[in-house]
C-alpha cells in the first residue's frame, strides 16, 4: 500500500476554494469521455474532466502554482460531505492501493473531495490502468472506468507544457 504525502494535502486544503467552477474553465477539446480544460484560477493549470454513469464527476489536473497534481471527485449522492473537513481515503487502481486524506468541497453544487498528490507513480497508474475505485471508511464510494485516460492525460501534459 502506498501513502500520499501529508504536505500535499495541507497545500490543497488551502487551494480548494480556488478551483474554478465548470463555467470558468476553458475547453481545449476532448479525448473519449474526458474533456481537456484549463483552469485560469490556479495559474492556468490543465486538467481532464469527465462525468460517469454513477453520477460522479471527476477531475484530474495539475496545479502549476504549487507544483503538484490533484484529483477531485464529486457526486450528488455524497450529501454528507462538509467543506474543509478531512476524510481518510483509499484509491485502488487495478489492485495497487494508495491511502491519504481528502478535503471536503462543494463544486458546481456537488459535494465531493479534493485530493492532492505529488506521486508520479499514482498518475502513471491512473494513466495506464483500467479501473479506479475510491473508498472511505464507509466502504466503496466510486468506481470508474479509466478507458481513454492515458491519452487524455497525455493531452493535459501537452497542454501544461504550452502554458
Amino acid at each position: 500500500m502506498k501513502r500520499f504525502t501529508a504536505s500535499g494535502f495541507a497545500i490543497m486544503a488551502l487551494l480548494c476554494p480556488g478551483h474554478a467552477p465548470a463555467q470558468d474553465l476553458v475547453s481545449l477539446g476532448s479525448v473519449g469521455v474526458w474533456e481537456i480544460l484549463v483552469d485560469p484560477t490556479i495559474g492556468n493549470g490543465c486538467l481532464i474532466n469527465a462525468a460517469f454513469e454513477d453520477g460522479s464527476d471527476v477531475r484530474i489536473g495539475f496545479d502549476p502554482e504549487q507544483g503538484n497534481g490533484y484529483l477531485m471527485a464529486m457526486n450528488e449522492g455524497w450529501g454528507e460531505i462538509e467543506d474543509d473537513a478531512t476524510y481518510p481515503i483509499q484509491f485502488d487502481v487495478d489492485g495497487t492501493t494508495y491511502e491519504g486524506e481528502a478535503t471536503g468541497i462543494h463544486l458546481d453544487g456537488l459535494p465531493g473531495v479534493d485530493i492532492s498528490f505529488d506521486s508520479p507513480d499514482f498518475l502513471m497508474d491512473v494513466a495506464s490502468r483500467h479501473t479506479l475505485t475510491l473508498s472511505s471508511t464507509a466502504g466503496e464510494v466510486m468506481s470508474i472506468d479509466l478507458t481513454d485516460t492515458h491519452a487524455a492525460l497525455e493531452a493535459a501534459v501537452a497542454c501544461q507544457q504550452n502554458q
